[in-house]
């Protein structure tokens, strides 16, 4: 393996594997709407990582301060989902209103 070539970590193999899993279900079925597909998905992700994200059994653990109620967790969920969203390829569009405005 080259200096080039690191190894993919469990973030990226994951977010691979959704992306594939998106694509397979639309080679599959070629009336299924690429909107539809994409929401179930990010419902799938959203359910998951919400489940990741369980405080312990200890209210007063510091560890699990920051998850320690729904609203917390939301809020980290949608700080990791605009963090995502930013750094995506796909984030803005050349057909976006707006572009080459500013």
């Amino acid at each position: 393996m080259s200096a080039q070539e690191a190894p993919e970590t469990l973030f990226d193999e994951s977010a691979q594997q959704a992306v594939d899993l998106g694509n397979r279900i639309l080679d599959e079925d070629g009336a299924a709407d690429t909107w539809e597909v994409a929401s179930g998905l990010l419902a799938g992700a959203i359910q998951f990582w919400l489940f990741s994200r369980q405080p312990c059994d200890d209210p007063f653990c510091e560890s699990c301060a920051e998850v320690s109620t729904a609203e917390r967790r939301l809020n980290l969920l949608l700080e990791e989902v605009r963090e995502l969203a930013e750094s995506s390829d796909y984030f803005e569009s050349p057909r976006d209103v707006g572009t080459g405005t500013h």
